[in-house]
Order: structure tokens, then sequence, then C-alpha cells
């Protein structure tokens, strides 16, 4: 079979979600990442499609009925509506959210009927603070989390890993997935920031690593070489998927880290390694934070070219 380009998944939905011209999770991240990987040569090697509508049963695979029946009764027709200072819904929120969802749908049915091996959502708003019953962190349904219990309910898989690289700590993710043996997330993220959940004490299937500012790529790469590698091929997933925040960046002022570009790249290059010895190299990845916009552009770059082996 040949298999066709990694998918970069988008919708125009998720443009439309307007937070506020002050808010830094802004529509221009999706415009930013666009012109970079147009002006880095990438997407004749990429296959973009629209994402599919998540329906609310695939919502409630891993959030409440009146958690989605919160947003429901609470999107605005036209102005803002405040769930909390930072997250904020608009007239286009409730469609950009399904979208968002429902990207990691659509990858999951092409990487898993063979159509490609790697799937980049270009998605907002994020989701991975979204907790199953609680929206905050500029999330309101979390996007890889619906994808992950899709993939485990439609293609009877026993093993699906998480990987979460964002500066902050992917409380909402843990929160739907703690104490699930089928599913290993593993995390680095700054302490001392939002949502400051570092110092609970996680279940035996979250390996979570607290780093302190200011650490550098370097330290990054060897606690992900000497922790996060050995546990997730211990583990053997079937399927990986990514939470992929690149605010963890030296130019971005939501955390204090060292990163640059090429340690995605150099991140990615190992999750595409366990992916290639347990699942078939299948690696389903979606944007979760990132808000200066060139850092975050080239960094996705870094990212999506691992992803599609360039």
């Amino acid at each position: 079979m040949i298999l066709m380009e990694t998918l970069y998944i988008t919708h125009p939905a998720c443009r439309l979600h307007d937070m506020g011209k002050w808010h830094p999770e802004c529509p221009s991240r999706l415009d930013a990442i666009n012109d970079q990987l147009v002006a880095n040569g990438l997407m004749p090697f990429l296959r973009e499609t629209e994402a599919v509508r998540a329906s609310p049963e695939d919502i409630l695979r891993v959030h409440t009925p009146e958690h989605l029946q919160y947003l429901l009764d609470h999107a605005p027709e036209s102005g803002h509506f405040s769930v909390d200072p930072d997250t904020i819904m608009g007239p286009h929120t409730l469609e950009a959210m399904w979208h968002a969802a429902g990207s990691g749908i659509a990858a999951v049915d092409a990487v898993m009927q063979g159509h490609t091996h790697t799937a980049f959502c270009a998605v907002r708003p994020p989701g991975h603070h979204a907790t199953r019953n609680k929206v905050m962190g500029f999330c309101f349904v979390n996007n890889v989390a619906v994808a992950a219990a899709y993939a485990l309910e439609h293609y009877g898989l026993e093993r699906v890993a998480i990987i979460d690289f964002d500066v902050h700590h992917g409380n909402g993710t843990e929160d739907i997935f703690a104490g699930n043996g089928r599913v290993l997330m593993c995390s680095f993220f700054q302490t001392g920031i939002f949502p400051g959940s570092e110092h609970e004490h996680p279940a035996e299937n979250m390996m979570n690593i607290p780093v302190e500012p200011y650490t550098k790529g370097d330290e990054l790469r060897m606690l992900v070489a000497d922790l996060w590698v050995p546990r997730l091929l211990a583990f053997r997933p079937e399927l990986v998927f990514v939470s992929a925040g690149f605010d963890g960046h030296r130019e971005d002022d939501m955390g204090q880290l060292g990163l640059v570009e090429a340690d995605y790249g150099w991140i990615t290059d190992q999750i595409m390694g366990v992916a290639r010895e347990t699942a078939s190299g299948r690696v389903i990845s979606f944007l979760e934070g990132g808000y200066s916009l060139s850092a975050l552009g080239r960094s996705v770059v870094a990212h999506v070219r691992s992803l599609a082996a360039l």
C-alpha cells in the first residue's frame, strides 16, 4: 500500500473562534503556522484536510453531560461570555470546539485504516486543560482525550500513549485518564505556573516530570531519553498521541523554559522512534499552546518535519 502524506487537519471555524483582541490564544496562531509551513516548503509533503464535526457521543466519552450542557447553554449568539477571566466564549466558539475535537476523530480513522501514518491537527481552541467537568486554561473540550477514547473504543486498542510537552501541565488529560491502565501519559512542564497541579500525586499510568524555570533543551532531552523513552517502550503503545504545546520556547512569555526549534524536532524524533517500534509509526499530534507567533511557526515546522520524516 502506498501511504499518503502526513495529514494536516484544520477547519475554517477554528480561525473564527476569538476571545478578544487582547487574548494570546488568537486566530493568528493558525496563520503563523500555515505561513511557516508554506515558507519552508513543507506543504507538498502534507495532505491538508478539513476536520469533521465531533458528535455529542464523542464528547461524552470523556466529559460529563453537565459539562457539555454548560457549553451549549452559555454560548453567546453575539458578544462574549467569560467562563473565567482567561477562557471566553464567542459566537463561533462552539463550532470551532466541535471541529477541533472532530479533527482527532478524522485522524484516528485515517491512521487506523492505513491511509497515513501521522497527522498534525492545527486546531483551536486547545484542549489539554479541560477536565472531565470543567472549562479552564483557554480549553473547552479535551481534543486529545476525545481522540484517544474514540481510538480505544472503535478500534479495540489495548494501549495508547499520550505525550504532552506543553510548558503547562496537561491537568485535564490527567483528570480524564488517571488510573486507566490502557493509557500511559508522559509529560514535562514548568513548575510554579498555571494550573499549579505539579504537586499532586499522579496515578501509576502518569509520568509527570515537573521542571524548574529556565530549564534548557539539553536538560529536557536527557529527561526524555532517560525517563520517557524507556517507559514508553515498556508500555508498547499501539497508537501515540501528542499534546504539542510550543510555549516552552525561549521566546514565549507564557513560561520560562529554554527550548528552541531543534529541541522540538529532537523530541518528536524520539516519539517517532517509539511509534515505529511499537505502533507501526502511528502518531497523531494536536496543537496546544504556543503564543509567540514566530517561534510557534518555526517550532511547528520542526515538529511536522519530523512527523513527515523529512
